[in-house]
């Protein structure tokens, strides 16, 4: 191991140049590459990789790239990456919003992501940022914390009640089903969802359950699938969003869409920030106070509404929904397999399950491509794609 700068590199006469532009939890995802004779060249700052750096660290000769979501990987960068011989860029997230990926495509780069490991752990922190706001939890460990408290009262940071109440989904895709069952299960809460498809899925587990509750003398969950996020947004007493960023989902939360809402009811949103106007959402905060938000992301981060941060309906956390060990160990062993995959012409796996790649010996596949129908022999093994 040598030290250039702020970026160590490992095992430098390997036959295949990768680069890292952040230092991954664990130490399996490296083991991964360095037993394939990768040399592998990780950015140990603590800074966003700016572009110009990305574009000399690559320099012409690079084939590989795993990056984050707070770097903008643009047509250029891929040019410059596919100039220096580059198949493959890895997002070490489960959302590409901050990729290219028509551009990437137009220079036969494979993009792949980190899907499945992120599933209960998001929907846990969505889950814990529910009852943060629900029970004002933040707002009472500052009143412990200033010495305010002085013994017990009957109107002390009264909270709203989750159980028997209904709770909406915008965006029923693994996270926002998995979100919706949580709190099902735990708070007997009837459910409502809006998603361009039927999340079958979802109704399927939600009839399971009632098929439990009956057994057990219980009245059913309630179950609808919104014809509109309006509906949704007028109907449920916590709403939480759960849909990719693209053009449409874009301030997809605006001043009127929040005016729909219960005044007494709670926003969550563990998925990207840009889908909440933060503006118009830090005024309406201001004018209803009994009306609750969590937000772990921003319209533009790492910068937050300043007027978001001096209210106390308003809980924020710094973008860490997937922040458990197992999860960003997981995410980044999946971000190398798929590395090793495309530099070793592996098919691609042909099931939404990775737990495969999460064991001792994972198979000789490709975990998630993004653009792998559109991509042409040259980048990888396409008759094995299905």
């Amino acid at each position: 191991m040598t030290l250039s700068n702020n970026w160590k590199i490992f095992n430098k006469t390997g036959k295949h140049r990768v680069l890292i532009t952040k230092m991954l939890p664990g130490r399996v995802w490296l083991d991964i590459l360095l037993q394939s004779d990768y040399m592998v060249e990780v950015n140990i700052s603590k800074e966003i990789t700016t572009k110009k750096e990305l574009i000399n660290k690559i320099g012409n000769n690079c084939k590989a790239v795993i990056g984050q979501l707070t770097e903008n990987w643009d047509l250029e960068l891929f040019q410059v990456l596919r100039n220096a011989g580059g198949e493959v860029y890895c997002n070490y997230a489960v959302g590409y919003d901050n990729v290219n990926v028509e551009a990437a495509t137009e220079n036969h780069i494979a993009i792949c992501n980190t899907p499945g490991v992120l599933t209960e752990t998001t929907a846990e922190m969505t889950l814990a940022l529910t009852l943060a706001c629900a029970r004002r939890i933040v707002e009472a460990d500052k009143f412990m914390r200033k010495g305010k408290f002085n013994g017990w009262l009957p109107d002390l940071f009264l909270g709203k009640r989750l159980c028997g109440k209904i709770v909406g989904i915008i965006g029923a895709g693994r996270i926002g089903s998995n979100y919706g069952l949580m709190m099902t299960r735990a708070f007997q809460m009837d459910l409502i969802y809006f998603d361009s498809t039927k999340s079958i899925e979802l109704e399927k587990e939600i009839d399971s359950y009632n098929d439990y509750l009956k057994t057990i003398n219980c009245d059913p969950v309630k179950m609808k699938r919104a014809d509109s996020v309006e509906e949704v947004l007028q109907t449920a007493d916590v709403v939480s969003l759960h849909t990719p960023l693209n053009e449409d989902t874009y301030h997809l939360i605006t001043a009127d869409r929040l005016s729909m809402m219960k005044t007494d009811a709670i926003l969550i949103n563990t998925s990207r920030g840009p889908i909440i106007d933060e503006a118009a959402l830090a005024k309406y905060c201001r004018d209803n106070t009994s009306f609750k938000v969590g937000l772990d992301v921003f319209e533009d981060e790492p910068f937050i509404n300043k007027n978001l941060k001096k209210l106390s309906n308003v809980t924020i956390t710094p973008h860490i929904a997937s922040a458990t060990g197992w999860t960003r160990e997981g995410m980044a062993r999946l971000a190398a397999l798929n590395v090793k995959g495309i530099l070793e012409n592996f098919p691609a796996w042909e099931s939404d399950n990775i737990d495969p790649f999460l064991k001792e010996q994972p198979p000789k596949a490709i975990p998630s491509i993004v653009n792998a129908e559109l991509l042409n022999d040259s980048c990888i093994n396409q008759n094995n794609i299905h």
